[in-house]
């Protein structure tokens, strides 16, 4: 398994993420956590569901954090992304990028976080309170 891009069926310590990404090269680090939230467009979430295909899953996120490496003057990435069921409040994609100076690592942590939302083959399907439910693809309007 790779250690730049990963899937996650459950949930996953982001210290010894952080701790892989250390080096002393690194004078900046940037990273993102993104969070299942309670609502979306005025409706109450109760929670989701993360289905991915594994396969092409992995291997596009490989190529958006080796594109990051290539594109961005960075050290090092890792992104992971959990599949599954998630509650609210969980802990859904986290990206990490180190690099000698800052603005080169919040962009890549950036560009990584965009690219996967846009081009990794994970789907989200949320549940509302209303008892209804629905796929949602990632607008980029969310950004």
């Amino acid at each position: 398994m790779s250690r730049r891009f990963r899937l996650a069926a459950d949930r996953f310590d982001i210290v010894p993420l952080r701790d892989a990404l250390l080096d002393d090269r690194a004078g900046g680090y940037a990273s993102f956590e993104g969070w299942v939230r309670d609502h979306h467009d005025g409706r109450t979430v109760t929670g989701l569901y993360y289905e991915a295909y594994a396969e092409l899953a992995q291997r596009e996120g490989e190529a958006v954090v080796d594109e990051a490496l290539a594109r961005f003057d960075i050290i090092d990435a890792c992104c992971v992304h959990r599949h599954g069921d998630l509650a609210i409040g969980d802990l859904a994609v986290w990206v990490g990028v180190s690099a000698a100076h800052r603005d080169a690592a919040f962009a890549a942590c950036r560009f990584i976080i965009d690219e996967v939302k846009a081009r990794v083959p994970i789907w989200k399907h949320e549940r509302y309170a209303d008892g209804d439910a629905g796929w949602r693809h990632p607008d980029p309007a969310e950004r």
